[in-house]
């Protein structure tokens, strides 16, 4: 790779971007147990650095957590023979809001089913919430990746938040599922 004035130029404008919007982590590659281990770790600590709230550090440590993990059980875009999913991971925090943003490739198939749960979820209240999990834990299945449906119900519990997402076209086939998951840091720092 050369470095022309072209791509340095790019690579300046999602600096400035990044830095605009407050990410402070942004992963692109492959997840499995380890990589999650590190990010989290990464991000409790700058969060320590910030004197944030523990109970503050605890939410945004949970979503982030289960957010990878679906990344990592579900993405459909495998890099090995080992069966690691690969997909984009970004985290920041603006106005007393963190975010944590995932995206990776699902098949068209997995698309319908993501979204209808996302709607789902979106429209239950919190004792809802509550209900969907305990009716997963107990009738769902698990997956053949050891997934059992309860991540996106387990994040739109901690964050009180609805869950926003994108899917973008990439073929026929597959799709590219984009989620964002807010915590509000003042929110939780009142209760």
């Amino acid at each position: 790779m050369k470095l022309t004035v072209g791509f340095i130029k790019s690579v300046l404008n999602i600096y400035d971007e990044m830095a605009e919007n407050g990410i402070s982590i942004v992963y692109l590659g492959g997840f499995h147990h380890q990589i999650t281990k590190m990010f989290a770790r990464m991000a409790e600590e700058d969060m320590g650095r910030k004197d944030e709230e523990r109970s503050t550090i605890r939410k945004v440590y949970s979503v982030m957590v289960e957010t990878l993990q679906n990344i990592t059980k579900h993405s459909d875009e495998i890099i090995d023979k080992f069966h690691i999913g690969k997909g984009l991971f970004l985290i920041g925090k603006r106005n007393d809001i963190y975010y944590v943003i995932t995206a990776n490739k699902v098949t068209a198939q997995k698309k319908k089913y993501l979204e209808e749960t996302i709607k789902q979820v979106n429209k239950a209240n919190r004792d809802e919430l509550k209900m969907m999990y305990k009716q997963q834990i107990t009738e769902g299945c698990v997956s053949e990746k050891g997934g059992a449906g309860l991540g996106l119900i387990e994040v739109a519990k901690r964050t009180r938040n609805k869950l926003i997402y994108q899917f973008l076209p990439l073929d026929e086939k597959n799709e590219f599922f984009i989620l964002k998951a807010e915590i509000n840091a003042k929110k939780i720092n009142e209760q």
